[in-house]
């Protein structure tokens, strides 16, 4: 109890990052902005959360946490510039070292992009179909309760307002019990879209493997950094799938909750608040599944096209030898993390 693991320096990497990445470039602002700003809430929120029995524990980490996020914030801001020509000088020596081979290299990655578009393509078209499945199932899960609803309007006023509560509730678990089927559906689609990104890095390791020590090491770090590429796009896709799911819950669970208050109004108008909600129960429940239809279904085809632009651009800096921003902000978010990590396997926990 009350051990390191109870923090995940990840998790209080990523609230640090977040900050860093957001309060702008300039190092003093940025430092006086996080002693104003919401970090010291975020850090304690997020160390409470992983240690509720240590509250004393969690607010003393957090009270360290908070200056060391300022001054290692302004020292990677001081030491921005040395990062960028590090990466630009490790980029055209590798350039450099990889002149005798550059036809080779090239034509490996070019055969690696066209493998990876052509698996890409099935799999995007699966998670369309499931999309669409999933979809379709919910709409025909949730059509017998428009149906269900005329029919009730057909009974005195005390009958509809004393079934209309469990009515309601029994559409809301049908939408929510819907949605996680929909999520069930796609997340397998997802972890094999996430199975081919991992293989497609390691043939690409396995075809650059023939080249001389020296560049291989080189081409390592590359390979590194896309493989964190493609990783921060297979976890990007996931989390636009579950939101989108959960946007369907939220757009639809208003249906439930608007029958639940009319439930609890008087009986007299009860009838006049139900007849346009009945009416339009079906069409609001076609167009809620519709825009998350045409939202989700096109995630795999985005996917696959940010895997190829991925690769492109490693080749185009193995090429030409130049760093992009992208490489700056990999380096200083990787140091980010191992400074947080190393901060916290210096922090000891309380002792019982």
């Amino acid at each position: 109890a009350g051990s390191r693991a109870d923090v995940n320096p990840d998790e209080v990497a990523s609230v640090i990052w977040k900050y860093f990445t957001e309060l702008g470039s300039n190092a003093k602002d940025t430092a006086d902005q996080l002693h104003q700003s919401e970090i010291s809430k975020q850090l304690n929120t997020l160390l409470k959360s992983n240690l509720q029995s240590f509250s004393a524990y969690a607010e003393e980490m957090q009270q360290r946490l908070a200056p060391f996020a300022v001054e290692l914030q302004a020292r990677l801001a001081q030491d921005s510039q040395r990062l960028k020509e590090q990466i630009q000088r490790e980029l055209q020596e590798l350039q450099a070292k990889l002149a005798p081979y550059a036809d080779e290299v090239h034509q490996q990655i070019g055969t690696n992009i066209r493998r990876l578009r052509a698996r890409m393509g099935p799999y995007a078209e699966e998670l369309r179909s499931q999309v669409d499945l999933g979809a379709g199932e919910l709409r025909r899960a949730l059509e017998p309760y428009a149906a269900e609803l005329r029919e009730r309007l057909q009974d005195n006023a005390e009958s509809v307002q004393a079934s209309l509560s469990p009515y309601a509730e029994r559409l809301q678990r049908q939408i929510d019990g819907g949605v996680e089927s929909v999520k069930r559906r796609l997340t397998p689609v997802a972890d094999e879209l996430q199975a081919q990104v991992e293989q497609s890095v390691a043939e690409l390791r396995r075809g650059l493997s023939p080249y001389a020590q020296e560049v291989r090491d080189g081409l390592e770090r590359q390979l590194q950094s896309l493989s964190a590429q493609m990783e921060r796009a297979a976890e990007e896709l996931r989390a636009r799938l579950a939101a989108s799911s959960e946007e369907l819950r939220a757009q639809l669970s208003p249906l439930a909750q608007e029958l639940r208050e009319a439930a609890n109004g008087d009986a007299e108008s009860l009838r006049q608040r139900l007849q346009p909600l009945a009416q339009q129960l079906e069409q609001r429940l076609g167009q809620s599944l519709e825009t998350f239809r045409q939202q989700a279904a096109p995630f795999g085809e985005t996917f696959g096209q940010q895997l190829v632009q991925r690769l492109e651009e490693m080749r185009g800096k193995l090429d030409s030898g130049a760093a992009g921003v992208e490489d700056h902000l990999e380096l200083l978010e990787k140091e980010v993390r191992d400074k947080v990590a190393a901060f916290l396997s210096t922090a000891a926990p309380p002792q019982n």
